[in-house]
């Protein structure tokens, strides 16, 4: 009976781990921290532009492979577009591990493969956009290049979207997207390999992701997200 012991637990585990995922404690956002491991240069904290030149210093020494995003909250546009930007010139890979989202997501989007973190941790990543996609806008929003999505936030879209507007306190258009409103896709340990799962949240859930609406048919590796 060991064997269904075991099978319970990692189960049990699995769907704890789950749970604490979709509905998390408030987090304080700090700006962000890079750290080198070897080849891998780990970013965890809010990009907001802060620890961009050190950043692109790292990748220009040429010895770095992956990039590891680790828990990584907000961020501007202009921030995900020169971490993007960077990654994109360096050639190197990224990964998620925990949470990357809003800013993150875009700059997990330009690595030369991206992909989730291995281990029992529920990995997750959120992309935001400026309304509910389509089915149709899903299959090709990000299997090319983010910086497409991106120029919706930023200066010289064609048309700013609807949830992009100016703030009560003052920020600009470009820097007022929402980290909670998008596309949440999301990785979570089993028995028998990993569960994915891909959600729309329109913002009004806060830090409860079980209240987002469940997309059917949004594999992450069809529509570019995940790279094999």
């Amino acid at each position: 009976m060991k064997p269904l012991h075991f099978a319970s637990g990692i189960l049990s585990f699995a769907a704890s781990a789950w749970a604490c995922f979709l509905v998390l404690a408030p987090v304080a956002t700090h700006a962000a921290e890079i750290e080198r491991q070897g080849r891998l240069l780990l970013v965890s904290g809010m990009l907001d532009g802060s620890e961009i030149a050190s950043f692109i210093d790292h990748l220009s020494s040429g010895t770095v492979r992956t990039v590891v995003l680790e828990d990584s909250f907000g961020g501007t546009a202009e921030a995900a577009g020169a971490f993007a930007d960077a990654i994109r010139a360096s050639g190197v890979e990224t990964e998620v591990r925990g949470q990357c989202m809003a800013a993150c997501a875009y700059a997990f989007l330009a690595g030369k493969t991206h992909r989730f973190g291995d281990g029992f941790q529920v990995n997750g990543v959120m992309l935001p956009v400026a309304a509910r996609p389509t089915a149709a806008e899903l299959a090709v929003r990000w299997r090319d290049d983010a910086h497409r999505t991106l120029a919706d936030f930023t200066p010289g879209a064609a048309a700013a979207p609807k949830v992009i507007e100016a703030s009560a306190d003052g920020r600009g258009a470009r820097d007022n997207w929402q980290p909670e409103h998008g596309v949440l896709f999301t990785a979570s340990p089993s028995l028998f390999g990993r569960i994915y799962n891909a959600f729309y949240c329109d913002g009004t859930q806060g830090r409860d992701f079980s209240k987002c609406e469940r997309l059917p048919d949004a594999d992450p590796f069809k529509l570019g997200v995940l790279t094999p």
